[in-house]
């Protein structure tokens, strides 16, 4: 479409593609930020243009979208009798949101034109400080778009990607406010503190309102999180782009199925894989 990276990412401010102290500072505050709570948010990493330019590219898929309104548990898999009623696996909330697949962006538009910007990858892996570090290679994931409606939210869950970064598009009138509880499963799954998060009883929990042309860092993996509710009739964008300590890591087949309406040959070819031992 003729545009530069430049005119999209503010590289004035963020010189994430150069080497120097402005960029050893940038790198320096997110690192500290993370390991403050797991959470990092760079302002207005976007110049308006690219987040106009972006609003168009998600207008335009929106339709393609896949559209669900379920009941899920923090983690996604169906209900066990054979564990107490109080236990969080057991407790089920109303899911309605809208996740636009990867598969939908082009190759050249400007979506993936941020994701594949010189020094864009190197960038997340110092911040995160992470030695093993890969793009997600779902073809139906590596890089999304979130869009809530009215009504819409997402609720309390742990991310399947041990890091996710996403980019704040368009927000709606009201709500949508990302709340998360940080790093509470880190050393076990914290059964206890997830039943405190959702009882509404938890000392943890933060909010953080993102605006759009924001790029948020999250260890989503390992800390609690929701979307808020939204009022109001313009729909909420989030890009997410996602990444793994493993090469070639695809999604769950039936977690995948429940997010994107659909799996793959190579869903099923690599169910199964992940290294981690926690139960989504």
């Amino acid at each position: 479409m003729g545009m530069d990276v430049s005119d999209l990412i503010d590289f004035d401010r963020y010189p994430i593609h150069a080497g120097g102290a402005a960029r050893e500072a940038i790198v320096n505050k997110v690192r500290a930020d993370l390991a403050h709570d797991g959470c990092a948010v760079i302002r207005s990493f976007l110049r308006p243009r690219a987040i106009e330019l972006l609003t168009d590219e998600a207008d335009r898929v929106a339709e393609l979208g896949h559209r669900s309104f379920n009941k899920t548990n923090v983690y996604f898999t169906a209900d066990d009798p054979s564990l107490a009623e109080t236990d969080p696996r057991r407790q089920f909330f109303e899911r309605s949101n809208t996740f636009i697949p990867a598969d939908n962006f082009a190759r050249d538009g400007v979506l993936r034109k941020i994701h594949d910007a010189p020094g864009f990858d190197r960038f997340i892996q110092d911040c995160l400080q992470e030695p093993r570090f890969y793009r997600y290679a779902d073809p139906l994931a590596d890089v999304i778009v979130n869009m809530a409606e009215e009504g819409n939210g997402f609720p309390w869950h742990f991310d399947t990607n041990n890091f996710t970064v996403t980019l704040a598009i368009q927000n709606a009138e009201e709500g949508g406010a990302f709340e998360y509880a940080p790093m509470i499963r880190q050393d076990g799954e914290n059964f206890e503190e997830v039943a405190r998060v959702l009882e509404g009883t938890s000392d943890k929990v933060r909010v953080l309102e993102l605006r759009p042309g924001d790029l948020q860092l999250f260890r989503g993996r390992y800390s609690l999180h929701r979307v808020a509710p939204l009022k109001g009739p313009t729909r909420r964008y989030v890009a997410i782009f996602s990444y793994v300590e493993e090469p070639d890591m695809v999604g769950a087949p039936e977690r995948t199925r429940q997010l994107y309406g659909r799996v793959l040959p190579i869903h099923l070819e690599r169910a199964g894989l992940r290294t981690d031992a926690y139960i989504d």
